[in-house]
């Protein structure tokens, strides 16, 4: 079944997070929901509610947004839980919701999904966050990441499909056990994100001593390993320079304490950052994507990560960037190093990977995600015919 030339279809888009949150959770939300009303069609996101005070941008989206009661998670304060509540399936009866997408399902996207599955409508739901090693990580241990997956396995199977971010993690989705699985990557804007953003005066501050900047941006949480940049601050002329913010912040400023930390940065600033960077390292060996791995591309620099989760699927070795053995701040370091002694090889990798973005469009990317949605319509058509044979 395709959506007709014209055909509005409601969608309803419930995410864990949603901006004013800064992750790829909340900025993938935003951008397909902008793309599904260019498309002619009508979403409506369903998210928590930001802490007390915090602004949202809700009143300027072109899109509805519903917001439901949150809690701050007690080790992860800037992380809010939306609380389940019969406030879900009044949206979805009041937006007379016709398919429903469930990001990173969890607390507020498993109750969505019952209200969903009662309601008779057809779901896909995307697997957004390895909760299972987030629960391992912050002190649940091995039964912790157990019951997790037996949550995820619960809630993915009881959806038309769902759609995994990259190879890795389809493969460990099937590992344990979930069904009916796709691939869906993200996309990237390579025209914020460009080479031509370049800024001498940046560079000048930010390291005036004229070293080669390598860069971090992302948020400063347990799982994102910063710690292991430490070797890479110790190569000589070399400035490492981090951008973002979160729980572990004051862990990374004394595991790095002579690198530049820059703060939470967005737009076009961010954009100016990547671009007058030389090298970007990323650390965290749980990203089932990693959205900035390809914003960093777009910008035109070679990235090195760990051969692990989304990055497996991001960096093309030898040829875009580096991956290296996962955890281990010695193979960073060394990758790094290649990429500092070789100018050559730095400029031919950042052209390479930018031009590998040119194709990687948000465009390109949600129509692809209609194509999903239009196979979950047709097999909830065909359900529906059966039932009623």
């Amino acid at each position: 079944m395709r959506i007709a030339h014209g055909v509005s279809v409601r969608i309803a888009y419930v995410t864990e997070s949603f901006p004013p949150d800064v992750n790829g959770v909340a900025h993938t939300a935003m951008r397909v929901a902008e793309h599904l009303v260019s498309r002619g069609h009508d979403p409506l996101i369903i998210a928590p509610e930001p802490a007390s005070g915090v602004p949202c941008p809700d009143s300027s989206l072109d899109f509805p947004v519903v917001r439901v009661k949150s809690i701050a998670i007690p080790c992860y304060q800037e992380l809010r839980v939306g609380l389940p509540g019969p406030r879900v399936r009044q949206a979805l009866a009041e937006h007379g919701t016709e398919l429903v997408h469930l990001a990173g399902p969890f607390v507020l996207g498993a109750f969505a999904a019952s209200a969903a599955k009662k309601m008779n409508l057809p779901m896909v739901a995307v697997y957004a966050t390895d909760m299972p090693a987030y629960a391992r990580l912050y002190h649940a241990g091995r039964l912790g990441q157990t019951v997790a997956w037996g949550r995820l396995r619960k809630i993915h199977n009881a959806v038309d499909r769902t759609l995994a971010p990259s190879s890795a993690t389809a493969s460990e989705l099937h590992a344990h056990g979930v069904e009916r699985v796709w691939l869906w990557a993200r996309g990237v804007d390579s025209v914020r994100f460009d080479p031509a953003r370049r800024s001498a005066q940046l560079r000048a501050e930010l390291a005036p001593d004229g070293q080669l900047l390598v860069g971090y941006v992302g948020r400063l949480a347990a799982e994102k390993r910063v710690e292991l940049l430490a070797d890479v601050a110790r190569l000589p002329g070399v400035r490492l320079v981090i951008v973002g913010s979160g729980p572990a912040e004051a862990a990374a400023r004394r595991a790095l304490p002579t690198a530049r930390f820059l703060g939470q940065r967005g737009g076009d600033d961010l954009a100016a950052i990547y671009a007058s960077l030389d090298v970007f390292v990323h650390s965290g060996p749980h990203d089932t994507f990693g959205n900035t791995l390809q914003e960093a591309a777009a910008s035109g620099l070679p990235v090195v990560a760990p051969a692990a989760g989304g990055p497996i699927d991001l960096v093309r070795d030898g040829q875009t960037g580096f991956l290296v053995e996962p955890g281990s701040a010695a193979a960073i370091a060394s990758a790094v190093a290649r990429l500092v002694a070789d100018p050559a090889l730095r400029a031919a990798q950042g052209r390479a990977g930018r031009q590998w973005m040119l194709g990687r469009t948000w465009p390109a990317m949600c129509d692809e995600l209609i194509g999903h949605y239009e196979a979950a319509l047709a097999a909830a058509g065909t359900l529906r015919a059966e039932a009623s044979a």
